[in-house]
């Protein structure tokens, strides 16, 4: 197996309509400047919540992106 590097940043991505589309946001937006995308890790999961309604949903993800020579 080749050796290889990677770095982890920590990304909060935001939706109003689920934790599953507020994942894909934060990776969709990181890829168009970050390159190699590895694996993405959900460390947490919360709602905003505006006159006893939820209106949206965060996710915080750890990623993953391979260093290149």
């Amino acid at each position: 197996m080749e050796s290889s590097t990677y770095k982890i940043i920590e990304l909060v991505g935001t939706s109003p309509n689920s934790w599953e589309e507020a994942a894909t946001n934060a990776i969709d937006r990181a890829s168009k400047s970050l390159k190699d995308l590895r694996i993405a890790e959900i460390n947490k999961l919360d709602l905003t919540i505006e006159d006893g309604k939820v209106t949206g949903f965060r996710t915080r993800i750890n990623v993953s992106f391979k260093y290149h020579d």
